[in-house]
Parts: C-alpha cells; structure tokens; sequence
C-alpha cells in the first residue's frame, strides 16, 4: 500500500521513494491501463475519469496508464494520470496504444501496485500475465463482446462466436477476475464457462445529466424549424452502425414525420456520412465532438428521442446520460442496451424501419409520461453504486472503512487454460502482506 511514488514518464524508471498508504491512509494503489482513449473519445474516458474520481474519494490512488502523442505524468481530480507515448493505430481515427511492452512493464514494476485494472482485452491482455508473476490481483473490464465487434466487421456469426471463444479464454485464464458492465456482456465468458466474472454497472452524473436542462430556445436552434428532434451522440465508426440513424431518419421523413437529426461525435465514417445526408437532402447537423459538457447535456435535455444503434454495445453511457436528461431512446436490440433502458426505451432490429418504428412509438407516448419516465429508469445507475461495484471486484471496501483485504482474492481463479499459454501455479493466499 502506497503514496505515488515519483515516476519519469518519457522512461517509465522512477524518481523517488515510495512511503506510507495511499494518501497516507492505508488504502490500494489501483493502476488502470486503457488503449482507445483520447480527448475526444467517449464512454470509456468518462468511465475512467468517474470510476477514477471514485477510487479517490474511497481513500485509495488510483494510478491511469494511457497512450498519447508525448509523455507526461499529472496529477487530476481523478487522481494520478500517466501518458506514455504510442502509435496511432491505422483506420481508427487517431486511436493510440501502448505498444512499447518493456516500457510498459518498467512503468508497472516501479508502482508496485495492489491491484492492476486493465481497459483493453486484445494489445493489453499481457498485463496479466505480468500481474500473475507479480502476484497482484487483475482485474480485466470487458468493455465490448468480442463475437459483436468481429461481426459487425462482416465476420460470419459461427467464426465470430469461435474466434471470440478463444480470446476469451485467454482473457479469463490471463486475469483473476473480469468485470462486465451488463449480464448480456457476460453471456459469452458464462458461454465458454468462466467462473471468474463479475458484473459492475457503469453509471451517470444524476446532477449534471438532468430533465432541467430542456431549454426551448436550445431545442429550436438545433431542429431548425422541424416538429421532431432525433439524436445521436456516438463514435463515428463502422462497429457503432451510425449510418442507421441517417436511415431511420430518411424512413421518417417518408412517413410524412417532420423530424431532424443531430450527430455529436467525430469518427473515420464522418465524410461519408456528411456526403450521404447532402447527397439525400436530409435535415442533419453534424456538431462533432462536444468537449463542452454543459452544450452536450443541453443537446442531450433538448432531444426528443435519442438513437442507440450499435449492435455492440455492452453498456452505452450516451444512451444513459440521455435517460438522466429525461430523453427516451431507441437501442439496438442485438446490444446490451435494452438491459439498460429497461421500458424507458425501445429494442429495435437492426434496420432503419425498426429504428422509424420505435421512435414513432415513443412519439405516441404523451412527453409528460415519456421524458418522467426515462428520468426514473436512469436513477437506478448513480456513479457512486458504480464505484462500489468496482471496488468490491477489486476486493478494495472504501478506506475509511475497517477491512483488510480478503485473503482469499484470487491472483489466478481455477480456470481451464488455452493450450497456448502455461498453466498458472496455484496460490493458496494473496494477502497484501503475503504478498508483500
């Protein structure tokens, strides 16, 4: 257990001495590691910058490892954040990795963390193996179903299932626990038969995220004079299928529905999308990435129905911050967001008429009964259950709180190991002071 420890980002070797808890209170030093993060990226930033804030405000120091142009190591509200340089991945529209292993590996030896938490089952999932020689229990978060992604690439269902059937392997045997945000997102780790997964919900800003924000002058500016204002908040990329909100849109309009659609985010698919509404003559503003959380939540408050349509989604915050601001959604029924929005929203098939259909439904939903409604459903999911959630995968009760860690944490779960990787050696105890 430990106070930050000074550590040189341009190397990842260290600066200084570690002494004390963290904070000096006793608490865990929790290292995250994500790839797929940038400035302008969505729920995955928001779920670090949260859960992050959370592990602070329990009394531990949570430590985030990304990739980025140039190095750097600051301190922020959600506690200590380090950027290693990484290679932009192609085709991914400025993505980066952590690619450089030994660097990476220096980094983590010189923190010495309790516990490692890792944001990205494919470049990372070596971490893990690092952890286990380490003895630090790992946590892996599953934050897309491997089938669901490989599919909505084009890969055959049967092939999707089994390449997505062996990753998973790897990624159970490779960490003590995996967390998904939703028991759809389990569903292919229970399919393979790991017995090592949790389930920890994502979450919303229930203050900043409400039904208040519904501004008429807002709405008016953004629907430009049409009676119906549609929205989509999403990564504009092939896996997050945004060309079916330009769909739904187009069979609206030709259902006589005087309805516009606005499109906050940025992504590779932009131009073609931009081109295909030009193209069609079709009423859609694209306002790219919203850095600005107060103009986003304001869009968000002024939308009369919101569209979720990427098939694989294993949690969906957009939707949920919709939900909070009291805007009803349209999901994609193949993702995990029907388990989401409950009744607050529609499950729609994959095609632009089932997505006109369930926005037509919800229309006909009176907006005093609607909007209250999807408010209601969004309460159920406040960061701080979210955190606790977290923390008690982690095994890592608040600090203030008397613990000590449970002794019987895992380093590595009982679990059938691919024939690709050595069989771990069994643990009997994990205690931090064993360990230590």
């Amino acid at each position: 257990m430990h106070t930050a420890a000074g550590v040189d980002a341009s190397t990842g070797t260290g600066t200084g001495a570690r002494t004390g808890g963290a904070a000096g209170r006793g608490g865990l030093r929790i290292v995250r590691l994500a790839n797929f993060v940038t400035p302008t990226s969505g729920g995955l930033r928001t779920a670090l910058d949260r859960l992050g804030r959370g592990y602070l405000a329990a009394g531990h120091e949570p430590v985030l490892v990304v990739p980025g142009a140039t190095a750097s190591d600051l301190r922020t509200e959600q506690g200590r954040v380090v950027t290693l340089p990484g290679p932009v991945l192609p085709g991914t529209g400025g993505y980066r990795v952590l690619a450089d292993r030994r660097r990476v590996a220096r980094l983590l030896d010189e923190l010495a963390p309790d516990r490692i938490e890792v944001s990205d089952r494919t470049t990372l999932r070596w971490t893990g193996e690092w952890a286990r020689r380490a003895r630090v229990p790992s946590v892996m978060v599953s934050h897309e179903t491997a089938d669901g992604v490989l599919r909505t690439w084009g890969v055959p269902p049967g092939l999707a299932a089994r390449a997505a059937d062996r990753l998973n392997r790897r990624t159970a045997w490779a960490f003590a626990r995996v967390v998904c945000t939703t028991e759809w997102a389990e569903r292919e780790f229970v399919r393979i038969g790991a017995r090592n997964v949790v389930r920890a919900p994502l979450g919303v800003d229930l203050d900043h995220c409400r039904p208040g924000r519904r501004d008429a002058a807002t709405r008016a500016r953004y629907a430009g004079g049409e009676r119906v204002l549609l929205l989509l908040c999403s990564r504009l990329s092939v896996e997050k299928r945004p060309g079916t909100a330009l769909d739904a849109l187009e069979e609206l309009r030709a259902a006589g529905v005087a309805a516009a659609l606005v499109v906050a985010g940025d992504g590779p698919l932009r131009a073609a999308l931009e081109r295909r509404a030009r193209e069609r003559r079709l009423p859609v503003r694209f306002v790219g990435h919203l850095a600005d959380r107060e103009a986003l939540a304001d869009l968000q408050a002024a939308a009369d129905v919101c569209l979720a349509p990427g098939p694989a989604e294993t949690f969906g915050l957009s939707a949920l911050e919709a939900l909070a601001c009291g805007t009803p959604v349209v999901v994609s029924a193949s993702s995990a967001l029907p388990e989401v929005v409950g009744t607050a929203g529609v499950a729609a098939a994959d095609t632009p008429a089932a997505f006109a259909s369930g926005v037509q439904s919800l229309l006909a939903v009176p907006e005093e009964v609607r909007r209250p409604a999807a408010r209601a459903r969004a309460e159920g999911f406040a960061w701080d259950r979210s955190v606790a959630a977290f923390l008690r995968a982690h095994e890592a009760l608040p600090a203030h709180e008397a613990f000590p860690v449970h002794k019987a944490f895992p380093v590595h779960e009982e679990f059938s190991a691919p024939e690709e990787l050595p069989a771990p050696e069994p643990l009997a105890s994990a205690s931090e002071e064993a360990r230590r």
